[in-house]
């Protein structure tokens, strides 16, 4: 079965969530991490060959941000993409053929995991450091000028901030006010380096914040607070009030690129990282959710379960598919 999000608006004017939502929210999150938990079981057959940047322990922010997105909003993502591309409704099957290469992938087998596409999802990649986030500038531009109530989504990371195009980017979007929502998932790390040792200790929203510009730091371990503060931002940005700056703080449990685990490299402690494995967003989430009888462990047993089919069918699927035709190596190539 490949489920696809249902996009389902707040109740209310306080964005609280029904029991409806908040179970899609846990399913489409469980969806990512079994996705990226097969990916980690199955790399070392080679039949991804393509460097792949896991979004496990990320979970929560790709799906608060991409849940309270209508359908024809369009989200802009970096290199690790994988979450984004599945909380917006990426094709689970086109997602494992173009990790294998294939050409029923989102593009064709011709990207891989870092550029993942899909333009009915409406999500966009690409793994240049910093490079989506004018496009998604472009895109709200684009939606102001044909007056379309459509809001433009700009993943980025800590390191991205850095970037002279971010500045650039913020002061256009500012100077026009687009509606677009740059979503900073701080992990804490550029590749090895920490955060720390990078940029002063003053937190980023801070940094960024500006009387023309709403800015503010959420838990990215909360699907909750980032559905509510995603929601409240989104409608802001079709009022016409964007763009808006959200920092959400998490972290990547797996080493920067790769299925392996790195905290033998000395970049950071294994204590490091099994403190926050405690604050996964996916088990919290699932404790909330027995606690307020919403779901019961049965019933998460059975959607793992079948979760944990989804993801071996499609890789099977995926396997069985035709490489791409050698005579098509240079379509598309500009």
């Amino acid at each position: 079965m490949n489920r696809k999000p249902k996009y389902i608006p707040a109740m209310n004017h306080k964005y609280n969530l029904n029991k409806i939502l908040k179970r899609q929210l846990f399913e489409t999150m469980l969806k990512i991490r079994l996705a990226e938990e097969k990916i980690v079981a199955v790399y070392h057959e080679q039949h991804m060959r393509t460097p792949t940047h896991l979004s496990i322990g990320q979970e929560a922010v790709a799906v608060g941000i991409c849940s309270a997105l209508k359908k024809d909003d369009q989200v802009f993502s970096p290199h690790r993409c994988h979450a984004h591309y599945l909380a917006k409704g990426g094709n689970l099957n086109a997602f494992f053929a173009e990790l294998c290469g294939r050409e029923t992938g989102s593009n064709r087998g011709r990207v891989g995991s870092a550029h993942l596409t899909d333009e009915k999802a409406h999500v966009y990649a690409s793994p240049i450091l910093g490079a989506m986030i004018p496009v998604a500038v472009g895109a709200a531009l684009a939606f102001k000028m044909d007056r379309l109530k459509k809001v433009a989504v700009a993943f980025l990371g800590d390191a991205a901030i850095e970037e002279g195009i971010f500045t650039e980017s913020l002061n256009f979007a500012i100077v026009k006010k687009l509606p677009v929502l740059f979503v900073c998932e701080n992990n804490l790390y550029s590749t090895n380096s920490p955060l720390r040792v990078r940029q002063p200790p003053s937190p980023l929203y801070k940094r960024v914040s500006l009387p023309e510009l709403s800015t503010q730091q959420i838990d990215g371990n909360d699907v909750e607070k980032v559905y509510q503060a995603a929601s409240k931002a989104i409608q802001q940005c079709r009022r016409g009030k964007g763009p808006i700056f959200i920092e959400c703080l998490t972290y990547r449990i797996h080493e920067h690129v790769g299925p392996l685990m790195d905290y033998d490299k000395g970049y950071r402690s294994k204590k490091e990282v099994e403190s926050w494995i405690k604050k996964c967003p996916i088990k919290r989430f699932k404790s909330k959710l027995i606690k307020g009888r919403i779901m019961n462990s049965k019933e998460i047993d059975a959607l793992t379960a079948e979760l944990k089919k989804d993801m071996n069918e499609a890789y099977v699927k995926a396997l069985q598919s035709p490489w791409p035709d050698t005579k098509t190596l240079l379509d598309h190539v500009y």
